[in-house]
């Protein structure tokens, strides 16, 4: 099977889209995939080619904003599994998902941010969504963006 199956339908009733892969912003990759396992690169809450906020949370940016984001960034780390594992429904599980926020001196919420990353993939993904996490507070991120969220997934063997 491929294309869009039942994980993309789930997205369709969570009523988003699934977007086109965020082009690299350097020299890299937006997925790899290495035996059963994809990785991806750290994915930035872009939306048609650019950042809806920029900003340190806790600053600039409020922590709901920011877990929103977060979301985003976990819609187009799965745009970018897709891309190299040809179609959703193979993901057996995620196994990690790593987020950081750009976040304000005195800003401690770090994993109430990265909360949006991991409820959007338990919501599309269901139990095969439950993994393993970091959330980081960083100073600055590309672009000034709020967060950043990576993802790596195993793929049912072929």
């Amino acid at each position: 099977m491929s294309g869009a199956g039942a994980v993309e339908a789930k997205i369709a009733e969570l009523g988003m889209t699934l977007p086109e892969v965020v082009p690299p912003l350097a020299a890299y990759q937006p997925a790899v995939r290495s035996g059963v396992y994809v990785h991806t690169s750290g994915q930035l809450p872009m939306v048609a080619g650019k950042l809806p906020v920029t900003g340190k949370v806790g600053a600039e940016v409020t922590a709901e904003e920011a877990k929103q984001l977060a979301a985003t960034c976990a819609l187009n780390a799965l745009a970018a599994v897709k891309s190299v594992a040809g179609d959703l429904d193979r993901i057996k599980r995620v196994v990690k998902v790593v987020g950081f926020v750009a976040s304000a001196p005195d800003f401690t919420g770090q994993p109430g941010v990265i909360n949006g990353a991991s409820e959007l993939l338990g919501a599309v993904l269901g139990e095969k969504g439950v993994h393993a996490r970091s959330a980081v507070g960083v100073a600055v991120l590309p672009l000034d963006a709020p967060v950043e969220v990576e993802i790596q997934v195993e793929l049912i063997e072929d």
